[in-house]
């Protein structure tokens, strides 16, 4: 019979009592309930293994050297979501030498490649774009316009899809459902209607279909010459 360590030998078989507790460090368990005499396993403390921190560390983008590989990798980023042609561009700048010929002629290539199999194209991304937002998020036309150019994408492209989108649009009740959409009902104060006013026009609405709104709320006049001065102040 193998020799047991000092800390076991209280607790073999003869001495041990269903349910006692093996006298020993830290990580005993209990013996097994069965007779003493039975009890024929004994638990040792586990000693576990070291614990050390490991810092997450994220390197620079990997450099892609060939027109497929870049290729390839446009085709997943545009899989993924649909972007404008600067927007892409961008992005593919990340993934090659950027500062060199080789670098700006592989995106170049890549580029036209997409265009050519109808993967990029600014004018259905501006109008995909601009009737999400609308639908969405209930966004006023001017935030939208906002929004495209911010992505590169060229004026006329933007007045066309934009126009398109919201022709049949009646920019008050768009409004109003961007209002129930955030749950701002009708203010009760000064305050109040001064916070409905912004957000309307970071919403992309104008000052007017705002007026129309807030006075059918029956706001004050001297509220809302107020806020016609600060719109006057924006647009100057």
């Amino acid at each position: 019979m193998p020799r047991l360590p000092p800390f076991a030998r209280a607790a073999s078989c003869c001495s041990a009592r269903p349910g006692s507790r093996i006298p020993a460090g830290d990580g005993a368990r209990r013996v097994s309930t069965q007779p003493p005499c039975e009890a024929k396993e004994i638990a040792y403390p586990r000693r576990s293994a070291p614990r050390y921190r490991v810092r997450m560390s994220f390197g620079r983008p990997r450099k892609l050297f060939t027109e497929e590989e870049l290729y390839e990798y446009a085709v997943g980023a545009l899989g993924r979501r649909m972007r404008s042609v600067a927007e892409l561009k961008r992005l593919l700048r990340k993934r090659v030498e950027a500062d060199t010929e080789i670098g700006k002629t592989l995106v170049e290539l890549v580029i036209v490649r997409l265009k050519d199999r109808g993967y990029l194209n600014d004018a259905k991304y501006a109008a995909a774009y601009s009737s999400f937002r609308r639908d969405n998020e209930k966004f006023g036309r001017r935030r939208v316009i906002t929004e495209l150019k911010i992505r590169g994408v060229h004026g006329e492209v933007i007045e066309k899809a934009v126009d398109s989108a919201y022709e049949d649009v009646s920019e008050e009740k768009l409004a109003r459902d961007y209002l129930r959409r955030k749950r701002l009902q009708k203010p009760k104060d000064q305050k109040q209607a001064a916070r409905i006013f912004r957000q309307l026009m970071r919403a992309g609405f104008g000052p007017k279909i705002i007026f129309v709104i807030l006075k059918k709320w029956e706001v004050d006049d001297e509220t809302l010459t107020t806020l016609e001065s600060e719109s006057l102040d924006q647009a100057g």
